[in-house]
């Protein structure tokens, strides 16, 4: 299902004048999160920064979580491609924002939508961890020892598509839920030789030793915002955003900015097999590394590129639209 930009007839295409006032509405500010382990612990985090933060500035605020429960946690059977992609992990805690039972949102930047809602704003980025993908498999085999018909447990068409372009006989099985009931599903019930996860939600949960093998991005490419942390607020919460600032990690928000600019150009969606990631090799350049593929593995393009700041968003817009092109011969 193809994602439209929602300033274009969009349920939220709402004016910013008939939300709520750019006031801080009191002394506890709430924040809203999915209920996962690794949604509460990323919204603890950001918790805990924000205390620090306001005990060193000054601010008279405290914070409480508010626990929302998405669409995308509840239907766990299907693909988020198929059910309408990844506002599915959005868009209570979105409707949560604009009638103001929450004042901002913590989300892994790798399921919020290219077009986030028009009334809305990313207003900070925490320090990004590692941004690699990693292989799990039952008995601890990698890549290249395992037999040639191993089955493939995951929702990722990125990760699908990219593995099975190295690995044409590999088998597939949909697997859907939180990183405990993915790790259940390879090491107790057998339901797959392997699967995939992100290195930095297992890192949070304390699971890094579940780690078989750690996949570099020239042989998986991660996705767009993969291992940051944001925090949305309301664009016309100005008090809010400066108290966000104070907490926001400058290089990070940097690169996942850069990253999303791409997917904007390519108009990639949950449905678009397309991975990006920018990292800094000193204060004034960058590597973009991006990749898009059919799903089946059988065509795939991987451009690795060398920028300074300044030609950076030129240049990655250029590939974003070409690589839409590439995609669009495939009719993706």
């Amino acid at each position: 299902m193809k994602q439209e930009n929602p300033s274009k007839n969009s349920p939220y295409s709402v004016a910013l004048s008939s939300v709520l006032p750019s006031v801080l509405p009191g002394h506890c500010l709430r924040i809203g999160t999915r209920g996962s382990a690794l949604a509460l612990y990323q919204a603890n985090i950001t918790k805990e920064l924000l205390e620090k933060s306001c005990a060193k500035n000054g601010f008279p605020y405290t914070f409480k979580i508010v626990e929302i429960k998405t669409t995308g946690d509840k239907v766990l059977d299907r693909r988020l491609s198929d059910m309408g992609g990844k506002a599915l992990f959005t868009k209570e805690i979105d409707h949560a924002l604009l009638d103001g039972r929450i004042d901002l949102a913590v989300h892994s930047l790798k399921d919020c939508e290219t077009w986030l809602p028009p009334a809305f704003e990313i207003a900070a980025i925490l320090e990004r961890e590692d941004t690699r993908d990693a292989l799990i498999s039952w008995n601890n085999t990698k890549l290249k020892d395992l037999q040639a018909d191993a089955l493939f447990g995951t929702c990722s068409l990125r990760r699908t598509s990219q593995l099975l372009h190295l690995y044409p006989h590999f088998k597939t099985t949909l697997f859907r839920g939180n990183i405990q009931t993915r790790l259940k599903k390879i090491h107790e019930h057998h339901e797959a030789d392997i699967t995939m996860l992100a290195i930095a939600g297992l890192s949070r949960m304390g699971l890094i030793d579940q780690i078989t093998e750690v996949l570099e991005p020239d042989i998986l490419t991660p996705c767009v915002g993969q291992g940051a942390i944001g925090i949305v607020c309301l664009k016309d919460k100005i008090k809010l955003k400066e108290l966000l600032r104070t907490i926001n990690h400058h290089k990070s928000y940097e690169a996942v900015t850069l990253e999303r600019f791409f997917l904007d150009h390519i108009e990639g969606h949950c449905g678009t097999p397309v991975g990006g990631l920018v990292t800094f090799e000193n204060s004034d350049r960058v590597n973009f590394i991006a990749c898009v593929a059919t799903p089946d593995g059988s065509s795939l393009w991987r451009e690795n590129l060398s920028l300074s700041l300044n030609e950076a968003p030129g240049e990655i817009a250029r590939l974003g639209r070409e690589m839409k092109k590439w995609l669009q011969a495939y009719d993706l």
